[in-house]
């Protein structure tokens, strides 16, 4: 493993031996190093479940990927519970993006967190990891195989574009216990997803509030462009997101329900004094 690569997961719930999982490694892998963590058995429609009755163990082994081989793991569990022994367990340091898929059979409309695929990326979500969960539409004899009938070649392809794209969607930053990470009064023009580790805010040499994973800091300099309205220092070791403002403009031009999720923690904020 090259350490200076980025950290990419790859799971999914059709199993380890999914033809859709080994193309999305191929083409994955021109963008980082990527660990394979899969069901052993099949677990579709396992959504974010915990199944008491899994047995957790983790196996090891070799497999070709593109001309060269793998060591790849495959857990007793759901994919939720994949994505935990990935994180937890196998790696050394959190990956900075989890992809879940190639799934067989679309995952669409009110029934979409039925799909284990989706589960886990919810599951890296809520450890606060981006996360891309892919599935191509098939016909549905073949949801619960392993057929080599499917080209998974378009799906692999937009599964690297989409998955480069949330990747440069920000930098990781790490920072040591105690290090300043934002100094009031110096402009700035990022915000920052807290991915692990906490990170304190002070203001006027008083601590006001304290952040954990999955909630970010610094977006009032990031809105309006004005200088830092507190200090923030790591907490334990710190890994962030750097997120610059035209990234969060695109976003929201994209997704325009962000806006609304922005304001209403931007609200609670201020609210809560």
């Amino acid at each position: 493993m090259d350490a200076s690569k980025r950290s990419i997961l790859l799971t999914n719930d059709d199993g380890i031996g999914s033809p859709g999982l080994w193309a999305a490694a191929e083409a994955l892998s021109a963008l980082g190093f990527v660990t394979v963590v899969a069901p052993r058995e099949q677990q579709s429609g396992s959504g974010r479940s915990m199944p008491l009755g899994s047995d957790g163990a983790i196996g090891e082994q070799t497999v070709e990927v593109g001309g060269k081989s793998w060591t790849v793991y495959s857990v007793g569990g759901s994919p939720a519970q994949a994505v935990q022994h990935a994180i937890f367990e196998i790696m050394p340091h959190p990956p900075q993006l989890v992809v879940a898929g190639i799934n067989y059979g679309e995952n669409v409309t009110t029934s979409v967190t039925i799909s284990g695929t989706v589960g886990a990326a919810l599951e890296a979500a809520a450890e606060g990891i981006p996360a891309l969960a892919v599935s191509q539409e098939t016909e549905s004899r073949y949801h619960l195989t392993h057929t080599t009938d499917i080209d998974f070649g378009p799906a692999a392809y937009f599964t690297a574009r989409f998955a480069e794209r949330l990747l440069a969607a920000g930098t990781e930053r790490n920072f040591t216990d105690g290090e300043r990470v934002l100094s009031q009064g110096e402009p700035g023009e990022e915000a920052f997803v807290i991915l692990g580790g906490f990170a304190r805010v002070v203001r006027d040499g008083r601590e006001i509030v304290r952040f954990g994973p999955g909630e970010f800091f610094g977006e009032v300099a990031m809105l309006d462009g004005r200088p830092r309205t507190a200090d923030v220092f790591a907490e334990g070791s710190l890994r962030c997101i750097a997120l610059p403002r035209e990234v969060v403009k695109e976003a929201i031009a994209a997704q325009p329900d962000l806006a609304w999720a922005l304001l209403e923690v931007v609200a609670g904020r201020i609210r809560g004094g």
